[in-house]
């Protein structure tokens, strides 16, 4: 078995779930030496340009299974629609009845067909290019990146061009880039819950203690990619990547729907509700066109016709194009949206979760005191945490960053070549803690231990005051939780250094090493609030977002800074308050409290979950790996660019600056988007209710079919084209002021009060046509069904102004000028068509100059009458879109 092979057509590349699993098996159970040459990979990493060499081979480290996405299946969406495929239909029965079966051939008809055709099939395709162009361009903007030897130097290289025999570096935090074997391993507890659906993390070893007939996941000593190391750290040699995965192998069953967002769900409702009213018109309109009229086949092709003009064809391009167009201008905002669907989302959120750290506060900590018990400062309590923050392997954070460049100042650099590390036990956010076990030139070891103030307590037997180890009694407790209360009161995050001397003198070192612990002093952090918080926090409350903190800092700090930048903090819980707490208690909790402090993982992704049930539209914003659970529970996930990947990963929005104001700009642009793809299914909705009415009634009474097939489908292409300014359209101010949501209720609503309105006035249009034009034969039925055709084409467009704003279109809301240009140039075409010779082409005839100002009056009537209607709309349900 060797996994360096020639790279393999995609048929061959899918591998199936047992061709991994065998060959990730046969990987667990080698010896190193046995394993570095099956894959040809030196203990040192590859070199630069044997990973581009395998890079050629295996390809980029990516899942391609099952990927629409590509320009052939863009293309063949394109083409491939109910709307071309009705119109070709036509197109072939038109070519037969106007060449074959004509004695005098008419091409104009067949190929005026064809051209829609091709335009509509030109226009969807170009609106799903650029919307994918934008998509990628995004995607790129955001990267995860792997720690990975190359030319015996540790590169951060981006996830992708991580290459079979690629050795690796993971710490907390980090996700697993592909399927490794682990050869170091220190405390590592990986998450693979996207594999096997365990909740909780299981360790990782490097060395070969499993059974052969362990479930492949059950590995102690194999990754697998989808992973994420919770805590601890490792070094691990690449096995496959990509579509060799055993992940990728598992792609497909693994990719299945997930929940759909209320938006979507909307979308769905109203489809299917069009689709039913569909499904009742077509035969009704068979039937009562080939009864009265005795011509089946035109019967059958016009109300086949009508099911097309009725079907929102255009709603996915709308959709696609709006949601990729904000997604660009949310962009320009430093908001990178991962997949599009999450922009409505975003405009819908009303409740904001977020951590404090780096969103609320500057995000640059500052070690601002050193202190002994009695809360003197004491640089030996600086010199033990230094050595603390400098040994551990793991994840530096801006904590142990601070007391480094805290130490550095002191002159205590030059302390560290007195030591050396012998082993550490990792952060965890159960223990939260860490510890290191040290060594000095005297061969003294030492084990050093730094975290939450009371998890040191529970850890400590003993406390050091004046230089004298004593034990700790009720007197000396109290006197170290008085010291840490008055600083933590005062805004300082406080964390607790212990240390003691006796330690075994070999083997490994493990969490129960931590215990019988000599307290020694405490750290104290600053971490000013962000000016800017303050302004952010009061631009989204007026938005409509309540913003909520989530944290795992202490009461005091919490309280301090979120009084500074004006979130409520009357009330406040902690975790142990939310662990006592039945899911009653927390929903009751949730509705009046601003402020969660000291929460765990777990109980951060309980809180959001009781936003939710309690009717929210969450979002969570946070950026380490306790981030993880919320990020995945809420409505929408936000993290930033300098996020851990397992955050990044999970996150919907990515923020290229870590700031709330750049958040509350996202948001409008959400609502702004959403408002957008609203107005168009409202327009297709009311106007198919309309079209319903007016085509039953003039079915029953006219002696000829009110217009063609052709006519009917060319119509509805002119109103497509004049809707494709809408993605680019402005939103008026008072829309974007409180979160929206779908309601579909709403749009029933809407349909029931609009519709009927435009039948009105087409059935208007019929009585001009008849009484006045004198269009009342079937000889002269192509002048009745010009003049109908040119009234609901330029009736539908100009609708749209009326329909986009609450206010006085033009007057007191101005269009964008793409919607207003693809509206005025679909108007102008239809005059010009319906007044010239080109009404000939399809089967129409010229309509009189006479007819002009009728069609004005009846099109003013329309619009006043729809300005009226929408008044009264307003008045009665408090809103316009």
């Amino acid at each position: 078995m060797n996994f360096i092979k020639r790279k393999k057509p995609p048929r061959q590349i899918q591998k199936n779930k047992h061709d991994s699993e065998t060959k990730l098996r046969s990987c667990a159970f080698l010896a190193p030496e046995d394993l570095f040459s099956l894959l040809s990979a030196p203990q040192s990493g590859l070199t630069n340009s044997e990973a581009e060499n395998r890079q050629e081979e295996f390809g980029r480290n990516v899942i391609t299974i099952g990927n629409k996405n590509t320009l052939l299946h863009r293309l063949r969406e394109a083409v491939i629609n109910p709307f071309n495929v009705i119109l070709l239909l036509v197109a072939v029965v038109t070519y037969f009845t106007d060449v074959v079966a004509s004695k005098k051939p008419d091409y104009l008809t067949v190929i005026i067909i064809l051209s829609l055709v091709f335009l509509s099939s030109f226009v969807a395709f170009v609106q799903s290019q650029r919307s994918n162009a934008a998509a990628e361009k995004l995607s790129q903007m955001i990267s995860n990146k792997a720690d990975v030897w190359r030319d015996e130097t540790l590169a951060d290289i981006p996830m992708d061009e991580v290459v079979p025999g690629d050795i690796v570096r993971l710490s907390a935090g980090d996700m697993i880039p592909a399927d490794v074997r682990f050869l170091t391993t220190k405390d590592t507890f990986v998450a693979q819950a996207a594999l096997t659906g365990e909740s909780n993390p299981v360790e990782k070893f490097s060395s070969i203690c499993s059974k052969e007939d362990d479930a492949l996941t059950d590995l102690h000593n194999i990754g697998f990619m989808g992973s994420n190391i919770i805590s601890g750290s490792a070094t691990a040699i690449v096995l496959a990547t990509g579509n060799n995965t055993y992940f990728g192998s598992m792609a497909k069953s693994l990719s299945g729907d997930r929940a759909k967002t209320s938006f979507e769900r909307g979308v769905d409702s109203v489809s299917k509700l069009l689709v039913r009213m569909m499904l009742v018109m077509v035969p009704v309109v068979f039937l009562i066109n080939g009864l009265s009229k005795g011509d089946w086949p035109n019967a059958f092709f016009f109300a086949v016709s009508i099911a097309v003009g009725l079907t929102p064809e255009m709603l996915p391009v709308i959709m696609t194009s709006t949601l990729a167009k904000g997604a660009v201008s949310m962009s320009r905002h430093k908001v990178i949206v991962r997949t599009l669907g999450a922009i409505q989302t975003f405009g819908e959120m009303d409740v904001l979760c977020t951590d404090k750290t780096g969103t609320l506060t500057e995000d640059k900590i500052i070690l601002e005191k050193y202190m002994n018990l009695h809360g003197e400062d004491d640089t030996r309590i600086l010199r033990h945490a230094y050595l603390n923050s400098y040994f551990q392997t793991g994840l530096k954070n801006l904590i142990d960053i601070a007391i480094i460049n805290r130490a550095g100042q002191n002159g205590l650099s030059n302390i560290l070549d007195a030591y050396s590390r012998v082993d550490e036990i990792p952060f965890d956010f159960s223990r939260r803690r860490m510890s290191v076990v040290l060594t000095d030139k005297n061969e003294k070891r030492q084990l050093i231990t730094k975290g939450a103030v009371e998890e040191i307590l529970a850890i400590s037997s003993f406390v050091e005051i004046n230089g004298r180890v004593l034990p700790m009694d009720g007197e000396t407790r109290q006197m170290a939780l008085d010291t840490y209360e008055k600083y933590n009161t005062e805004g300082l995050r406080m964390l607790a250094v212990a240390q003691k001397n006796e330690v075994p003198g070999s083997g490994s070192f493990g969490v129960a090493d931590e215990r019988d612990m000599v307290l020694i002093g405490f750290v104290g952090f600053l971490d000013p609030p962000k000016e800017s918080a303050k302004t952010a926090i009061t631009a989204l409350r007026e938005h409509g977002v309540r913003t909520v903190v989530l944290t795992g800092d202490s009461e005091g700090v919490a309280v301090k800074v979120c009084g500074k930048v004006g979130v409520n903090a009357s009330r406040l819980f902690t975790g142990h308050d939310i662990e006592q707490m039945d899911d009653t208690a927390l929903l009751d909790a949730v509705k009046n409290c601003d402020l969660f402090a000291k929460l765990s993982p777990s109980q951060k992704e309980r809180v959001v979950k009781a936003f939710q049930t309690a009717g929210h539209t969450v979002g969570y914003m946070g950026d380490g790996i306790n981030d993880a659970p919320p990020l995945h529970q809420a409505d929408v996930g936000i993290s930033v660019d300098s996020a851990v990947d397992i955050a990044k990963e999970t996150a919907d929005i990515i923020l290229l600056k870590k700031d709330l104001m750049v958040l509350e700009e996202g948001v409008i642009e959400g609502r702004r988007t959403f408002g957008n793809i609203i107005k168009y299914i409202k327009m297709a909705a009311s106007g198919n209710l309309g079209n319903m009415i007016s085509v039953i009634a003039s079915s029953i009474f006219l002696p000829f079919l009110p217009m063609l097939p052709v006519q009917i489908l060319t119509q509805n292409l002119l109103c497509d084209f004049s809707q494709m300014g809408m993605p680019f359209d402005s939103v008026d101010k008072e829309y974007i002021q409180k979160p929206r949501k779908w309601e579909t209720k709403s749009i029933k609503s809407f349909m029931a009060f609009l519709g009927p309105v435009s039948s009105v006035f087409d059935i208007l249009c019929f009585a001009v046509m008849w009484w006045v034009i004198k269009a009342n034969t079937v000889d002269l039925s192509p002048l009745f069904q010009c003049g109908w055709f040119v009234f609901g084409t330029v009736s539908q467009v100009l609708v749209i102004h009326m329909i986009r704003t609450a206010k006085v279109p033009f007057l007191q809301s101005m269009p964008s000028t793409p919607l207003f240009l693809s509206t005025f140039i679909v108007a102008a075409a239809a005059l010009i068509i319906s007044f010239s010779n080109f009404a000939v082409g399809l089967d129409m005839m010229r309509l009189p100059v006479s007819f002009i100002p009728w069609l004005a009056l009846i099109s003013a009537g329309y619009l006043l009458c729809v300005q009226f209607v929408k008044r009264i709309y307003v008045h009665r349900y408090g809103e316009w879109m």
